[in-house]
């Protein structure tokens, strides 16, 4: 593989461009509550009824009107040059009550399936993106253990119906994320206060994916199944400070270690010495998803029991996306794959991207993350493709509508769109499959020179 070719003029670096390989999968990420629009079946959506949930009271209403009219939409990836698209099927419109299918809401999926694979798009399907079914809320979500058989039961439908069209299928969205923002922070539903009873949600989360995992195989022998993981990296704010990397430690090991390690061994491990053996998730993992976006310093702080003894902030002066969402780090990025690289399983970089409503920081987001990628796969890592958080600015969650991080800019009023520059470059880089000097200097040529040193 041709990864870097350098033209030299007088001695000195004229033009520089890095190639990816020429399989790579470009591609954006989405979820279904986010875009579809008129999910009123779901518990996010009685989330959205409650005042002082989401940010500026917004809902997610019509949303990106993908359930209407996904196609167009499907229309601009392709003619940027994606070649793959990550997506989620919403739970409650497939099973709008228990044991009751919806088949035209599955039709309408197998649809939307159908047109990306005409537009030589390649699917990942994500079986749950956050969302559940109202009736499974009212039967105690993911506290109670039926949960697990309730969730396999619905993946052996939605595979049966959908496999036609894809073979890349993504379990559990996010799953300790999940767990804490519902169960410890309470910014998600069911909105609880409750570490212990978090640590039940993940359990029950690792035995959902495990049994989808054996399910899905029984239907479709040749699928490749994972989950899509949150790797946040916990730097000790004092690295000589032994109870700066005490209390970092011990949010790396709930947030980024525990999950993962389930689905590689069979065991659960949390911090503070509890652990929980689940045989049936061992080797349950076909391929590693990454979801990256920022990094945390923390301080160890007595009065943070919640969050194991932390205090987690930005590094002071470093740029961070709008309102405050976490410091922008690219090399946080590398850092991640190469944690993942010993699992020897391939690694998807299923979300990375950066809320910006005025496009001043995303090109130059893209251009230094995509070269920590680049770098990655100089030493052979199994790297196999890239979604950009995100199409289209969608629902932002407790967030609401303030956090923009769409390659279009929409009007949720009128739902037109707008390429925003940053569209343009990722255009640029999935077309050629390249990173080059010419596009840092015409679209963030503030960091050209570090870029391409010459």
């Amino acid at each position: 593989m041709d990864k870097s070719k350098l033209h030299l003029y007088n001695g000195r670096v004229a033009e520089a461009t890095l190639h990816f390989p020429r399989d790579f999968r470009w591609g954006t990420a989405t979820a279904s509550h986010q875009v579809e629009g008129d999910n009123t079946n779901n518990d996010w959506w009685i989330w959205e009824q409650t005042p002082g949930r989401i940010r500026n009271g917004d809902s997610a209403g019509l949303a990106c009107n993908w359930w209407a009219q996904a196609e167009a939409d499907f229309d601009r990836a392709a003619a940027m040059g994606q070649n793959a698209l990550r997506l989620s099927i919403e739970w409650s419109r497939v099973e709008p009550e228990p044991g009751q299918w919806d088949e035209a809401a599955l039709d309408r999926y197998r649809q939307m399936l159908r047109e990306l694979r005409r537009r030589k798009i390649e699917p990942m399907v994500t079986l749950h993106h956050f969302t559940n079914p109202i009736w499974l809320l009212e039967r105690g979500g993911w506290a109670s253990p039926e949960t697990v058989t309730l969730f396999e039961r619905y993946v052996r439908k939605a595979v049966t119906a959908l496999n036609e069209f894809t073979d890349l299928w993504c379990t559990i969205n996010e799953p300790v994320v999940y767990a804490l923002l519902g169960y410890v922070d309470g910014r998600f539903p069911p909105g609880k206060h409750n570490l212990g009873l978090a640590l039940d949600v993940l359990t029950n989360l690792v035995q959902a994916h495990a049994a989808a995992y054996h399910a899905i195989h029984e239907i479709q022998s040749g699928a490749r199944v994972g989950f899509a993981h949150n790797v946040r990296l916990f730097d000790p704010a004092r690295p000589g400070f032994p109870l700066d990397r005490m209390a970092a430690g011990l949010q790396d090991r709930l947030f980024n270690a525990s999950f993962l390690e389930a689905l590689l061994t069979g065991q659960l491990w949390f911090p503070l010495g509890r652990s929980r053996r689940i045989p049936q998730a061992a080797g349950t993992l076909d391929y590693i998803g990454l979801d990256y976006y920022t990094r945390d310093l923390v301080a160890f702080d007595l009065r943070q029991s919640r969050h194991l003894f932390g205090r987690n902030f930005a590094t002071p002066g470093a740029e961070t996306g709008d309102g405050g969402y976490g410091e922008v780090y690219p090399e946080g990025l590398f850092r991640c794959i190469k944690r993942l690289v010993p699992t020897r399983l391939p690694i998807y970089i299923t979300e990375n991207g950066l809320p910006d409503a005025d496009d001043s920081r995303r090109p130059r987001f893209l251009l230094t993350h995509l070269r920590q990628v680049w770098r990655a796969l100089n030493f052979n890592w199994p790297i196999m493709g890239y979604y950009h958080w995100t199409l289209v600015d969608n629902f932002e969650w407790a967030e609401g509508w303030s956090l923009r991080f769409g390659l279009f800019e929409l009007d949720p009023a009128t739902q037109v769109r707008r390429l925003r520059p940053s569209g343009q470059l990722y255009a640029e880089i999935c077309r050629t499959g390249t990173l080059s000097s010419d596009m840092a200097a015409r679209y963030a040529p503030e960091i050209k020179d570090v870029l391409f040193p010459g």
